[in-house]
């Protein structure tokens, strides 16, 4: 059996000398960038490996959430993505104490000045309108740049008769922006309408967690709705309603699985599988796939 006390460095002592002593040197160890645990099966895993794995862990299968370009990087063939309304950037609009600090805070921790990046790319030769929610900007919450970013995208989509693919990961409407902040459910929800009625198609993405007003909203108004294992995805959190009800909820509640199974979620779809998922059924409902 192994003992704590064979893993004290011993202290060496060298012939012909009194008192002083040579101690072995530490053991290298391995910086946090190099590997990481985990949280499903809590095995260590290597950072390399796990990129080449695409954030799943190659154990467990357990999803690593990604920050948005990483997404749209995995997704968009290579150099074909071309970003929409890059500059714009979230403001106190209603004086909510500390927010600029939050802002700066989630801008730094994200790279991307707020929570939703568009634009335009292809995916496996097929133009689309693409979107992707930041979980590592105030995970994910909905503002009104981000309900502004995307309906401008949807917009776009409907005049340039372009499909739209969505990746969402959210907290829910953003508090510090107030009654804005829920605004933007009706509006995000009146360009996908538009959308929609002009005949177009439109596919999302459900990933770890997407919540609140963003799955009130446009993320479950897909024509196809995917999800990653797992996944957290409802409006109020379990906890909320286990102590509104006051009943205990059942296994699973408001994971992808349970949703697939009341035909919320049309398909549960492991991320590495995702692109070529989504260039099928591109494929399969756009008239005009070579434009």
């Amino acid at each position: 059996m192994l003992k704590k006390s064979m893993f004290i460095k011993p202290k060496i002592q060298l012939e012909g000398q009194s008192g002083d002593s040579v101690q072995v040197k530490d053991k290298p160890t391995l910086p946090e960038e190099v590997c990481t645990a985990c949280p499903g099966c809590k095995a260590m895993l290597f950072i390399h490996d796990l990129e080449e794995e695409m954030g799943v862990c190659p154990k467990c299968g357990y999803h690593f959430r990604l920050g948005a370009r990483s997404r749209i990087a995995l997704i968009a063939d290579e150099g074909s993505f071309c970003e929409h309304d890059g500059e714009m950037a979230p403001d106190n609009i209603i004086g909510f104490e500390q927010y600029e600090k939050k802002l700066h805070k989630a801008q730094k921790a994200s790279g991307e000045k707020d929570a939703a990046l568009t634009g335009v790319c292809h995916i496996e030769g097929i133009p689309c309108a693409i979107f992707a929610m930041d979980p590592q900007f105030m995970m994910g919450s909905m503002g009104t740049v981000v309900g502004e970013k995307i309906t401008r995208l949807f917009e776009f989509a409907t005049r340039e008769r372009l499909p739209v693919v969505g990746f969402t990961v959210s907290g829910g409407a953003r508090m510090q922006e107030g009654i804005f902040s829920l605004m933007q459910m009706a509006k995000t929800s009146g360009a996908v309408e538009r959308h929609s009625a002009a005949g177009n198609f439109y596919l999302t993405v459900l990933t770890d967690p997407t919540t609140g007003g963003v799955t009130a909203s446009f993320a479950m108004e897909g024509d196809i709705i995917l999800s990653e294992p797992k996944a957290l995805i409802g409006f109020a959190g379990p906890r909320v309603i286990e102590q509104t009800m006051r009943q205990k909820l059942p296994e699973g509640f408001q994971r992808a699985e349970f949703l697939l199974e009341k035909g919320f979620v049309d398909k549960i779809v492991d991320r590495r599988e995702e692109k070529k998922l989504i260039a099928a059924l591109l494929r399969l409902h756009c008239k005009e796939v070579g434009a």
